[in-house]
Protein backbone atom coordinates (compact mmCIF):
# COMPACT_ATOMS: atom_id res chain seq x y z
CA UNK A 1 0.00 0.00 0.00
CA UNK A 2 1.39 3.43 -0.86
CA UNK A 3 0.96 6.79 0.79
CA UNK A 4 -2.32 8.45 -0.11
CA UNK A 5 -4.33 5.25 -0.54
CA UNK A 6 -7.36 4.84 1.69
CA UNK A 7 -7.18 2.57 4.69
CA UNK A 8 -8.70 -0.75 3.71
CA UNK A 9 -11.26 -2.49 5.91
CA UNK A 10 -9.58 -1.80 9.22
CA UNK A 11 -6.22 -3.22 8.14
CA UNK A 12 -4.31 0.02 8.50
CA UNK A 13 -0.56 -0.19 8.32
CA UNK A 14 1.63 2.20 10.30
CA UNK A 15 2.56 5.26 8.25
CA UNK A 16 -0.25 4.97 5.70
CA UNK A 17 -2.08 8.22 5.09
CA UNK A 18 -5.68 8.53 4.07
CA UNK A 19 -6.84 11.06 1.46
CA UNK A 20 -8.75 14.05 2.78
CA UNK A 21 -12.37 13.20 3.58
CA UNK A 22 -15.19 14.31 1.34
CA UNK A 23 -17.59 14.29 4.31
CA UNK A 24 -18.04 17.81 5.67
CA UNK A 25 -16.64 18.24 9.21
CA UNK A 26 -19.90 19.61 10.63
CA UNK A 27 -21.67 16.39 9.58
CA UNK A 28 -19.14 14.28 11.46
CA UNK A 29 -19.46 16.35 14.64
CA UNK A 30 -23.17 17.21 14.32
CA UNK A 31 -22.14 20.88 14.39
CA UNK A 32 -20.30 20.57 17.71
CA UNK A 33 -16.89 22.18 18.17
CA UNK A 34 -14.01 21.28 20.47
CA UNK A 35 -14.04 23.55 23.48
CA UNK A 36 -17.53 24.78 22.62
CA UNK A 37 -18.51 24.30 26.25
CA UNK A 38 -16.61 27.05 28.05
CA UNK A 39 -16.60 24.98 31.26
CA UNK A 40 -14.69 22.11 29.62
CA UNK A 41 -11.49 23.04 27.75
CA UNK A 42 -10.64 21.20 24.53
CA UNK A 43 -8.62 18.00 24.82
CA UNK A 44 -4.89 18.85 24.59
CA UNK A 45 -3.25 17.88 21.28
CA UNK A 46 -0.64 15.77 23.04
CA UNK A 47 -3.29 13.57 24.69
CA UNK A 48 -2.52 9.90 24.00
CA UNK A 49 -5.39 7.90 22.54
CA UNK A 50 -5.69 4.09 22.54
CA UNK A 51 -8.46 1.87 21.16
CA UNK A 52 -10.25 -0.34 23.65
CA UNK A 53 -11.25 -3.95 23.04
CA UNK A 54 -14.83 -2.72 22.71
CA UNK A 55 -13.79 -0.23 20.02
CA UNK A 56 -11.79 -2.82 18.08
CA UNK A 57 -14.74 -5.23 18.22
CA UNK A 58 -17.05 -2.55 16.75
CA UNK A 59 -14.88 -1.71 13.71
CA UNK A 60 -17.34 -3.10 11.16
CA UNK A 61 -20.36 -1.34 12.70
CA UNK A 62 -19.40 2.33 12.32
CA UNK A 63 -21.57 4.54 10.13
CA UNK A 64 -18.73 6.94 9.25
CA UNK A 65 -15.37 5.69 7.99
CA UNK A 66 -13.67 8.34 10.11
CA UNK A 67 -14.77 6.66 13.35
CA UNK A 68 -13.43 3.31 12.14
CA UNK A 69 -10.19 4.92 10.95
CA UNK A 70 -9.59 6.63 14.31
CA UNK A 71 -10.07 3.32 16.15
CA UNK A 72 -7.83 1.54 13.63
CA UNK A 73 -4.88 3.93 13.95
CA UNK A 74 -5.25 3.85 17.72
CA UNK A 75 -4.40 0.15 17.97
CA UNK A 76 -1.14 1.68 19.18
CA UNK A 77 -1.08 4.86 21.30
CA UNK A 78 -1.32 8.01 19.18
CA UNK A 79 -1.57 11.67 20.11
CA UNK A 80 -4.53 13.67 18.83
CA UNK A 81 -2.10 15.59 16.61
CA UNK A 82 -0.78 12.34 15.11
CA UNK A 83 -4.29 11.06 14.43
CA UNK A 84 -5.27 14.30 12.69
CA UNK A 85 -2.12 14.24 10.55
CA UNK A 86 -2.33 10.56 9.62
CA UNK A 87 -6.02 10.72 8.72
CA UNK A 88 -5.83 14.21 7.20
CA UNK A 89 -8.63 15.43 9.41
CA UNK A 90 -8.97 18.78 11.13
CA UNK A 91 -7.61 18.61 14.68
CA UNK A 92 -10.83 19.94 16.23
CA UNK A 93 -12.90 17.33 14.39
CA UNK A 94 -10.60 14.62 15.78
CA UNK A 95 -11.02 16.12 19.26
CA UNK A 96 -14.83 15.93 19.05
CA UNK A 97 -14.89 12.43 17.53
CA UNK A 98 -12.29 11.07 19.98
CA UNK A 99 -14.30 12.43 22.90
CA UNK A 100 -17.46 10.79 21.50
CA UNK A 101 -15.65 7.47 21.05
CA UNK A 102 -14.26 7.77 24.59
CA UNK A 103 -17.76 8.37 25.97
CA UNK A 104 -18.92 5.20 24.15
CA UNK A 105 -16.06 3.20 25.69
CA UNK A 106 -14.30 2.66 22.36
CA UNK A 107 -11.22 4.77 23.10
CA UNK A 108 -9.20 5.53 26.19
CA UNK A 109 -7.67 9.00 26.46
CA UNK A 110 -4.62 9.72 28.57
CA UNK A 111 -4.41 13.48 29.05
CA UNK A 112 -1.06 14.96 30.06
CA UNK A 113 -0.52 16.14 33.58
CA UNK A 114 -1.28 19.84 34.01
CA UNK A 115 2.41 20.66 34.52
CA UNK A 116 3.54 19.02 31.26
CA UNK A 117 2.03 21.76 29.10
CA UNK A 118 4.72 24.07 30.47
CA UNK A 119 7.51 21.53 30.02
CA UNK A 120 9.83 22.77 27.26
CA UNK A 121 10.74 19.21 26.20
CA UNK A 122 7.08 18.36 25.58
CA UNK A 123 6.60 21.52 23.56
CA UNK A 124 9.78 20.81 21.56
CA UNK A 125 8.55 17.28 20.76
CA UNK A 126 5.18 18.65 19.62
CA UNK A 127 6.88 21.26 17.41
CA UNK A 128 9.23 18.63 15.95
CA UNK A 129 6.27 16.33 15.31
CA UNK A 130 4.31 19.07 13.56
CA UNK A 131 7.32 19.93 11.40
CA UNK A 132 7.51 16.27 10.36
CA UNK A 133 3.97 16.42 8.95
CA UNK A 134 4.12 16.91 5.16
CA UNK A 135 2.40 19.95 3.70
CA UNK A 136 -0.23 19.70 0.95
CA UNK A 137 2.49 19.09 -1.64
CA UNK A 138 4.09 16.33 0.43
CA UNK A 139 7.13 18.42 1.38
CA UNK A 140 8.55 18.29 4.91
CA UNK A 141 9.29 21.65 6.51
CA UNK A 142 12.86 22.23 7.56
CA UNK A 143 13.56 24.04 10.73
Amino acid sequence: MTSGEPLAGGGAERGVERPASVVRPFLLTAGRIAGGDSLVPPIPIETQVVATDRGLAALDRFVFDQHRDIITVCREPQSLAEIAARLRMHLNVVRVLADDLRADGQLTLYAPQARSNRDVTVLRRVIDGLRAVPDSRGAIREG
